[in-house]
Formats: structure tokens, sequence, C-alpha cells
């Protein structure tokens, strides 16, 4: 039987309270999670976010059994950050993931950060993740946490992109063994392990938290003939190919939101959609030639603090929760997944470390999400000056800094850290979202009151966040100098 929202709530708290957050409470009585996680999809890249041109008929259709976010963030425009951050509920400079991580590289989410996972996991959840993880360098290694020691009892991931591409990948690991080359597209091999998990991998009689993680439409991108074909009207280098692969996608959501029905679990599953940041910018590095996602009405791109960056789709079905069609334009934030199914779940979150969102449960009755703290964003080689944002009701305030200005996009190297721990903010723009949605009138002249103090606020953030986050120590040969990323 589905409860009614309140009643849900209620017995939520009822559990809390009488200590089911140890995983005590029935399965029937608490909600399944599946986030599915897309790599570089861009705001304006989904037919139900706005694109004339890319058929996405199954991520539309689960918009219209759901909520639709129009002010839905990653917690940072690079990958590693965002994932970070996705899976601990702290932004990720906190964290120390202050970039994508390539392989190698000593930076990580470290074993003493919770994730989502652990805890649920502890409450009695089965947990699986599929897809790209890029939560460390060193990938299927002893010398850094994979995603078994950070909750998940069953994982099948790359350490960052599908390689060779997307198509007929061979660098897939599950659970600790390697695969070796699988036939087919990296979206369908990720929903087909998805699913296979759903039906037979786990234990039925436990709810459940999936994370599935896509590595489209990220280069280097490959795609179906036939979807390719569809787009004729596509006349750009690689620009077709990215198409079909926002679309590819779309077919794979498709089959998970099927397998969802078969096994009669869409009623109590909360589904939430999203990307772990912005579209890339073409040609910015080495095979990015098929980038040709898009930003919509907004500012910047991936690597940027302007909207565009980190402003992400973001869509939730949960069936008797969520109103089918409703548009939704409260501020919600992948940071918020944490402390919203630990809320759902009955499950106490940690108390013991600042996290940085809040539970959205607000939402489902149509009310405004308390922030203990307001949402805020650092990313210290973002393409702009810009490096620290922070919103606060429709305004945004973004923080220049005193540092040189970085390599976008080359990740942390050596003499980074100093620059990390030392720079401070000292210059500031400031827009009206609701008025401004493509920041295009800067109104620190304009509102100077408001933006001192939102300034003041930031720059307190950013000052927190600066003196917690972890240091590295970055050899030449994790991160060579001189030479352009190759595909983060």
């Amino acid at each position: 039987m589905q409860l009614p929202a309140r009643s849900f709530f209620l017995l939520a708290a009822l559990a809390l309270a009488a200590g089911f957050g140890n995983g005590l409470a029935h399965a029937a009585e608490r909600p399944n999670f599946l986030v599915i996680l897309c790599d570089d999809l861009g705001y304006g890249d989904l037919a139900c976010y706005g694109n004339p041109t890319i058929k996405t008929p199954h991520l539309d259709k689960l918009a219209s059994q759901g909520f639709r976010f129009t002010d839905c963030y990653s917690t940072a425009p690079v990958c590693s950050s965002s994932r970070a951050g996705l899976l601990s509920g702290r932004t990720p400079s906190r964290v120390g993931v202050y970039d994508w991580i390539p392989e190698g590289h000593p930076m990580h989410l470290a074993d003493s950060e919770i994730t989502i996972a652990e805890l649920l996991r502890d409450a009695g959840y089965a947990t699986c993740q599929v897809g790209k993880w890029h939560c460390n360098g060193k990938f299927n290694s002893p010398d850094q946490p994979q995603p078994g020691d950070q909750g998940f009892e069953y994982w099948f991931a790359t350490q960052n992109n599908a390689s060779p591409s997307h198509h007929n990948p061979s660098n897939f690991v599950r659970n600790g063994e390697g695969v070796g080359a699988i036939e087919g597209y990296s979206c369908q091999i990720v929903a087909d392990e998805a699913i296979r998990w759903l039906k037979s991998g786990r234990n039925p009689k436990k709810p459940f938290f999936q994370f599935v993680c896509f590595h489209e439409p990220h280069e280097p991108i490959a795609s179906p003939p036939d979807l390719v074909e569809q787009y004729p009207q596509a006349t750009k280098f690689g620009e077709a190919q990215y198409y079909a692969n926002v679309a590819n996608m779309d077919k794979a959501v498709g089959r998970l939101m099927a397998a969802l029905d078969e096994q009669h679990l869409a009623e109590n599953t909360l589904v939430f959609f999203t990307s772990d940041n912005g579209p890339e910018t073409l040609n910015r590095y080495r095979g990015a030639a098929r980038s040709h996602g898009s930003p919509g009405p907004l500012r910047g791109m991936k690597l940027h603090l302007y909207e565009a960056g980190m402003r992400v789709c973001g869509i939730m079905r949960f069936p008797g929760h969520t109103t089918p069609g409703k548009v939704v334009a409260e501020p919600v934030c992948a940071l918020d997944l944490l402390p919203t199914f630990c809320a759902l779940a009955g499950v106490k979150p940690p108390t013991d470390r600042a996290l940085d969102g809040a539970d959205l449960s607000a939402v489902f009755q149509d009310e405004a999400v308390k922030r203990a703290t307001p949402l805020y964003w650092h990313y210290f080689k973002s393409i702009g000056p810009p490096k620290a944002a922070m919103r606060i009701g429709d305004y945004m305030v973004l923080g220049h800094w005193d540092a040189q200005e970085l390599q976008a996009g080359s990740s942390v190297r050596l003499g980074d850290m100093e620059i990390i721990k030392r720079a401070k903010l000292v210059k500031f723009e400031l827009y009206n979202l609701r008025d401004d949605l493509a920041e295009k009138r800067d109104l620190a002249e304009v509102e100077p009151e408001r933006l001192q103090k939102m300034a003041a606020q930031l720059q307190a953030k950013y000052a927190e966040v600066q003196a917690e986050g972890p240091v590295w120590t970055i050899e030449k040969k994790a991160a060579p100098q001189g030479k352009k990323p190759a595909g983060k």
C-alpha cells in the first residue's frame, strides 16, 4: 500500500527516533533509491529542458511522472569533484577532491569520509554502483579506497572514461576483477549490469540504493549508427554523434525504468536523474571534437563557475510524493541527496563533520527547503576569474581570488596545493538569477549593501572549507607539466 506523503515522513521520523536507522525497520517501510548520473550532459540537452533536436522520450516521460527541477545543481563544475560531493554530502574541496582525478594521481575520496552508500548499507540496504567511478586515481588498487570500500556491496566500474571509447569498452572491473572487452555501447552495458543486479543480484528482502553512472555524453563519444542516422540535420563534425549519444543514454534510462516496473519496484523507488556538471567546451582538449552539448540559456560551460558549469538537469520521480509533471523552481543540489535519503530511510546522518546539503523533503509538500548553510561551489582552476560562488535566494555572488590563473582542467599539479591553501577572495560579482538567468548584468555596483553582505558570507565559507581541505603530496609524474590533458 502506498503511504500518503505526510504519513511517510512521520513514519520515517518515528523509525529514526526508535533506532531503526540501524537497519531494524522492515524493508517495505523504507523506500529504494536509484540515482542516475550522466557525464557532461548540458542543461539544454534534453527535450524536456527545451532542446529542439535531440530525442529523449524516456526522460521526458520520467519528467512527466515527477518533478522537473529548473534550478538543480551539481556539487562542482568538474567530474571527480562533483561525484565526491554527491556521495559525501560535503562540498568537494572540503573532502580534498579539488579537480578531476588522473589515473595514478594521489587525490581520492578518503576512507574517512562517510558516503550515502555506507550509511544506507549499515542501515540494512543492499547497495550497488555501476559505471564511471572517478573518485580515485589508483583504481582497483589497495592503495586507495575503491567502490567496495565506500559502501557499495556490488560494483561494476571504470576509473574514468569508457576506453577506448563508448563502443566495445575493455576497462570495466567487477568487484575487483577485470572484465575485459565487452561488445556494445557503454550506457547499454551499464544498464544491462544494473538491470541484472535489480533482477537477480540483490537481496530482495532489503531495500536498495543503486548508483548508475553513465559515461555518456563525455568523450570519447561513440554512438549506434541507427541513432546517428536520425539526425541528418546535424552538419558540424561530430554533432550527430553527440545527439545520438544522448539519445542512446535516454534509451538506457528507459530500460532501467521498465525493469523497475517489471520487478514491481517503481512505486516505492525514488529515482533521481542528473548530470555531474555542465556540457564540455568544444575542442578544449585533444579528442573533444564530438562534444556538442548545450548550456541552454545559461552562461558558461563545464569548468565555469557561472551557471552552466554546475546548473544541470534534475528529474525526480517518487510516486505518491512527487506531483506528476510539476516544474519546481526551488534550488536543489546533489549535496542534498545524503540528508534527504537519510531522512526518508530513517537513518541518522553523521554529526561529527560538516554536511553542506539539506533535506529536500519539504519540496514534496510544496514548501521551501530549509538550509543551514547556503549553496556553495569552489573550483580553483575554473575558466574565467570566479573561483568560488554562493547562492542565497535568487542571488548568486562569485568571488575572484588574488592568485594567478592556472590551466583550466589540468587537475592538481606540483605547486597547486600551496595556492589552494593560500589564495584569498578579493573581488566579487553579483547576479539576480530570477531576473537575469544569463548573468549578463553584474549588480556589484548597483546593490553594494547586498554585495557586501553576501561577499562576507562567501568569504567565511571559503575560508572554512579552505582550512579543512586536505593537502596532497604531488609528484611530477602524477600530472606531467606542459601537456594538455587527454580527456577529463
